[in-house]
């Protein structure tokens, strides 16, 4: 659902709104509802009332989540520790929303496995695999990426 969270057009988007667009779709028995921040504006706070919302309705809850304002890794962990289990991202923070002014990129891919691991979530991911992903995109790309994992690597404590 996109700009679940708030709309470059339209402003603010009331939670009471998405949820019961959210019940409407839920109808259809899908998969999964993936609550967009698709401008960047969400917070921790807005971000568990939606993903309880949408749990509340019986339906797997997901976010879409953009670093516009530099809360995306916070919305990630509100969004998980409220029962999310579908998180998307891109490799090294590259989109954005071609429609949405200002709008940056996607919260980084091996930003968000970093984080999730450290916390002790399994996702299944090879994050040595996703850094060189980012790695070998930001070359292909000429210029270095929103993301900060793979530019510093993982963290190894210095044996003393």
């Amino acid at each position: 659902m996109s700009v679940a969270f708030g709309c470059p057009f339209e402003a603010r988007v009331e939670p009471c709104h998405v949820l019961g667009i959210a019940e409407q779709v839920g109808a259809a028995n899908p998969d999964e509802i993936v609550l967009a921040d698709t401008i960047g504006v969400g917070v921790p706070k807005g971000v568990r009332e939606l993903v309880e919302g949408v749990l509340a309705l019986g339906i797997t809850a997901g976010c879409h989540l953009h670093d516009t304002r530099n809360t995306g890794m916070a919305n990630a962990v509100a969004a998980v520790e409220s029962g999310a289990t579908v998180l998307d991202a891109s490799v090294g923070g590259m989109g954005g929303c071609p429609f949405a002014p200002r709008a940056t990129g996607n919260i980084a891919t091996e930003d968000l496995v970093y984080l999730l691991h450290g916390m002790g979530y399994g996702t299944g991911i090879d994050l040595d695999a996703l850094i060189e992903a980012a790695t070998w995109m930001a070359q292909q790309l000429g210029k270095q990426l929103p993301g900060q994992v793979y530019k510093v690597g993982t963290f190894e404590p210095v044996a003393g």
